[in-house]
């Protein structure tokens, strides 16, 4: 967030730079390759959408091409890197105060080159108000949208791409904010939408809603009144006095009318009985704060009661929240919370969305581009260039909570394929990835948090080394380190700026921002290496397995699993190994293991399934590069073709620390296939299937996984999940439910972990699954 000082447009961007800390091009990114552009203009706040392509390097592999030569070259590398130019598209957003729209309209047209559009989209009221400013600032043509209707566009956008979108507020939790996890299918739900009135609208579709109810009491009348009541004139400063306010003082209270009697009609003595009713009797002054205090709980308790009425109605148990009047102010989420759950009974929960402000703003422009059919896609919140979700509590930090000079940030990167929930879980509803919430788990964040800025110095090191012909890479490796810096002191204060704070998220905020300077693939020559020296001692690990009696042989292919588990970059306790002793290998990780029994040991239980028929087809999520892979994994299925069962191989899109990418184990698998006639005959004849995962991420979110994937899953009838790796094994899916038979296996190769789950470092996880009957 970036804070601005003075107050007051100006006539120019020169003025813009002036009344904000943050450059201008660091607010309005990627301006110049800006193609289509929506506004949503409210009493206070402009919201600005727009539409861009960014250019960045992605790293590609390929074969080397050998026409023309007698024989391989025996140092020569598995496949040749290539650092190729690649063009994306993201949506911005850029949330900021009406006293600075006219400056920023005029940096916006300063720095128009490559826009395709002849109009902007337009909600709120001050779309008509601002009409001819904006026209006459960007020649560009105004075209007003429906209010409610861009609010249901935006709301349906949010909650199916930002997984940790909704929340509800718990005043005596810290952090306050609960997220939720969203439900697959978002529909039905009511919006409350608090601005001057109230709007209460039923959503059953993407397209099919209605307003069913409404009042004329609501944000306007809270406003109003204070300013009568207090003679303060500022929304925002009237809900501060409000946050101080003791409204007992002002209020009539069941206890004040029965006394002691409350009890045997079945009443708390603190309920409201009548808002301001002391005022009428008592001969005495009451304080600004204890009358903006009863105002606020007087419309907030009415509001509450009507939609709980109306959910109830309408059989509805999802109600979100939204509007000007919430703007993400503690006290008037607590009160609404409050209200709901009294009247409701807890039945109904009052919802609240980290995104609320833009709401309109995406709404605005989905309805300009539904020619290029935007929700056919799917959409990834970029941590790297969002401000995320700031604590507002005025008891923590009055200052904070004064929104004036502060410019907001969302950015969304478009995603080449939609992705889609695993087919095989149990219920995608209630399916949580992550296996600690480190919002709530104030130990485990301070232990991880650390962690990560202890690794920081070994991540810039690996990407500058992954660019040794650049002449600028040590600066913007340094560029990396600052923002990732400050995104983790940001999540040090406020765990909940980008919804439930995981091991996941800030593997993931890393790689954004890796990927915002450049650095597509730091690990990529280090993944060529592996690759290449693990590819020669396939032949010999397939001979010695198959050597074995079938007993003997499915352990070794188990440890086999679990050694090249070991050869993870991203482990601090390995990394350290494989860079101080160049000749630790398989056979090395093998002894690197906990003897049996494991920390967690279902062998046994698989050994029995084992000697019953095969799977018919089993979904193999690989983790890493190299030996893990080539030696650990390549075998294993190649066992499991031999049984009669099909197998698909899932490996992530892009690149994450050292793990196998699905365009890497095209080349690794037509490598093994020259060498081993199994996995020949199954790649010929598709028993063995390679495929993306749609992921970019160290972990595995199965509720967001390619829909191609998840198509093969269905057709083949897949009946074995197995999932590899601390990241996708450990950090995220190890309480996962599935409706088929799933192996989870790891090795846990960080001691502060390792010592939580009760063991030590390179503990084993072997966790085979059946779900009931």
């Amino acid at each position: 967030m970036a804070e601005c000082g003075a107050s007051g447009s100006g006539s120019s961007g020169d003025s813009l730079d002036k009344s904000i800390t943050l450059p201008p091009d660091e607010i309005f990114r990627n301006l110049e390759n800006a193609k289509r552009f929506a506004i949503d203009i409210g009493g206070s706040l402009t919201k600005l959408a727009y539409y861009s392509t960014v250019q960045h390097k992605v790293a590609k592999v390929r074969s080397f091409d050998h026409s023309g030569k007698d024989t391989e070259q025996d140092h020569e590398p598995p496949y040749e890197i290539s650092v190729q130019e690649e063009v994306t598209a993201r949506l911005h957003f850029v949330k900021f105060e009406n006293t600075y729209i006219e400056a920023c309209l005029d940096f916006i047209k300063d720095h128009l080159v490559n826009t395709e559009t002849k109009v902007i989209q337009a909600t709120g009221g001050g779309a008509y108000k601002f009409k001819d400013l904006i026209e006459e600032k960007l020649q560009l043509k105004v075209d007003k949208e429906d209010v409610m209707t861009c609010l249901i566009k935006g709301c349906n956008f949010v909650l199916k791409n930002i997984p940790h979108e909704a929340f509800v507020y718990q005043k005596d939790s810290d952090p306050e904010f609960r997220f939720q996890t969203n439900h697959p299918n978002i529909f039905p739900y009511l919006l409350v939408n608090i601005g001057s009135g109230v709007s209460i609208v039923k959503v059953e579709t993407e397209d099919r809603f209605e307003w069913i109810g409404g009042s004329s009491i609501g944000g306007g009348t809270f406003w109003g009144l204070g300013a009568l009541l207090t003679k303060t004139k500022k929304f925002d400063e009237l809900l501060h006095l409000a946050s101080r306010g003791q409204h007992t003082n002002v209020d009539m209270l069941v206890q004040d009318i029965y006394g002691g009697a409350h009890e045997t009609l079945g009443l708390s003595g603190n309920l409201i009985a009548s808002s301001f009713g002391k005022s009428a009797t008592a001969d005495q002054e009451f304080s600004k704060e204890d009358m903006a205090k009863s105002l606020l709980h007087m419309i907030s308790n009415d509001i509450g009661q009507l939609a709980c009425l109306y959910a109830r109605l309408h059989c509805l148990d999802r109600v979100y929240f939204g509007g000007f009047f919430i703007r993400g102010h503690p006290v008037t989420m607590r009160t609404i919370t409050y209200s709901i759950n009294f009247f409701s009974k807890g039945e109904v929960q009052a919802l609240f969305l980290r995104h609320e402000g833009y709401l309109g703003a995406i709404g605005a422009f989905l309805k300009g581009a539904e020619q290029d059919n935007p929700n056919q896609y799917s959409w990834g919140e970029n941590y790297a260039g969002s401000s995320g979700l700031m604590s507002s509590s005025p008891e923590l930090c009055p200052t904070q909570r004064a929104r004036s000079g502060t410019f907001d940030l969302l950015e969304m990167d478009r995603l080449e394929r939609p992705l889609v929930n695993l087919p095989l879980l149990l219920d995608p509803s209630s399916y949580v990835p992550d296996t600690v919430d480190l919002t709530d788990d104030a130990l485990a964040r301070k232990y991880w948090l650390t962690c990560f800025e202890e690794a920081l110095d070994g991540v810039v090191k690996r990407a500058v080394a992954s660019q040794p012909g650049s002449v600028d890479a040590a600066e913007r490796a340094e560029k990396f380190r600052q923002k990732y810096w400050n995104k983790l002191q940001t999540l040090r204060h406020q765990p909940f700026a980008y919804g439930t704070l995981t091991v996941r998220s800030l593997l993931d905020t890393r790689e954004h921002c890796l990927n915002e300077f450049n650095f597509p693939d730091p690990y990529s020559k280090v993944k060529q290496k592996d690759n290449g020296v693990a590819l020669k001692c396939f032949q010999r690990v397939v001979s010695a397995l198959d050597a074995l009696d079938w007993e003997e042989r499915q352990l070794a292919l188990v440890k086999g699993l679990l050694a090249g588990n070991v050869f993870d970059w991203g482990a601090k306790a390995v990394s350290d190994v494989l860079e101080s002793d160049p000749q630790f290998g398989f056979e090395e990780a093998k002894k690197k293991l906990q003897e049996r029994p494991w920390l967690v040991d279902s062998y046994g239980k698989w050994l029995q399934r084992l000697k019953g028929p095969p799977h018919k087809c089993a979904l193999i999520f690989a983790d890493n590069s190299g030996v893990d892979v080539i030696l650990g994994v390549f075998p294993f299925v190649r066992e499991l073709l031999s049984r009669g069962t099909e197998v698909i191989l899932a490996c992530n899109s892009g690149p994450a620390l050292n793990d196998v990418t699905y365009s890497e184990s095209l080349i690794v698998a037509e490598r093994i296939a020259a060498m081993d006639p199994v996995i020949h005959s199954a790649l010929r004849e598709e028993r063995l299937l390679l495929v993306q995962t749609g992921s970019s991420s160290p972990c595995l979110d199965l509720s967001r996984l390619d829909k191609g994937l998840a198509v093969l899953v269905r057709e083949h009838g897949a009946d074995l999940v197995v999932i590899e790796g601390m990241g996708r094994a450990v950090h995220t899916n190890y309480h996962a439910a599935l409706c088929c038979e799933s192996l989870k296996l790891a090795v846990i190769k960080n001691s502060w972990l390792a010592e939580r789950l009760g063991g030590q470092l390179f503990s084993v996880i072997f966790k085979y699954e059946v779900p009931a009957e």
